[in-house]
């Protein structure tokens, strides 16, 4: 599941994180509402934590243009605005939650996983693709049956893999994907993990789980 994090603090931003990617979450950081549509329009999110006070405009703006424009997944208000009128005016905005700052990182975790239940009725949360099974609510995979342990960057480039199986994935991509950079071609970090992730597979099989396509990228057949 992939989460972006709209926020200017520096110190709330990388609190958010951390404790979301030690929660197996993939996230994503903007400090701005440019810098959030940028990100917006690179990639699919499941869910956003928003902001309001930002240094280029109002996340309420910022709000009201994604509705508008057909964006339909969670978004959590985490705003210092805590008066009543401002919690009803961002949910009659289109905010599925609105959490005032300061706030515990628990509840804040808690609401989250509330609003990905939600949305996940509508969504496939299950992926299954030549005996692997993928739950990305559970965080869990099996393969041919048996459990398999996967770090939380090999879970997300096993969802990347699975989501797009029958289509090549390009280094640069992939990089974007996990990473959420753009990769540089020069290191191997992609090609560590495609190991290891074979490893925790097997590496027997035929035609090969993860196909590497040569000077592209790699597969799932």
């Amino acid at each position: 599941m992939r989460i972006l994090i709209v926020e200017d603090d520096k110190r709330v931003a990388r609190f958010v994180v951390k404790g979301l990617n030690e929660n197996a979450y993939t996230t994503s950081w903007a400090t701005g509402c440019s810098e959030a549509n940028d990100l917006l329009s690179e990639g699919d999110y499941d869910m956003i934590v928003l902001d309001l006070g930002l240094p280029d405009g109002d996340g309420l703006d910022l709000l009201r243009e994604w509705r508008r424009c057909g964006f339909n997944e969670p978004v959590l208000i985490l705003s210092a605005r805590d008066r009543l009128e401002d919690r009803i005016n961002g949910l009659n905005l289109g905010a599925d939650d609105y959490l005032p700052k300061p706030f515990s990182f628990e509840e804040l975790l808690a609401r989250v996983r509330s609003q990905l239940r939600r949305s996940s009725k509508t969504k496939q949360t299950v992926m299954e693709h030549r005996g692997i099974r993928m739950d990305l609510l559970g965080h869990t995979v099996t393969f041919e049956g048996r459990g398999i342990d996967l770090t939380n960057r090999e879970f997300a480039l096993l969802e990347a893999l699975l989501q797009n199986h029958g289509r090549v994935l390009t280094r640069t991509q992939i990089g974007e994907k996990i990473w959420d950079a753009h990769y540089d071609m020069q290191t191997n970090l992609i090609d560590v993990y495609i190991r290891k992730l074979r490893k925790n597979l097997g590496d027997h099989h035929e035609p090969p789980l993860i196909k590497t396509v040569r000077g592209v990228g790699y597969s799932m057949p």
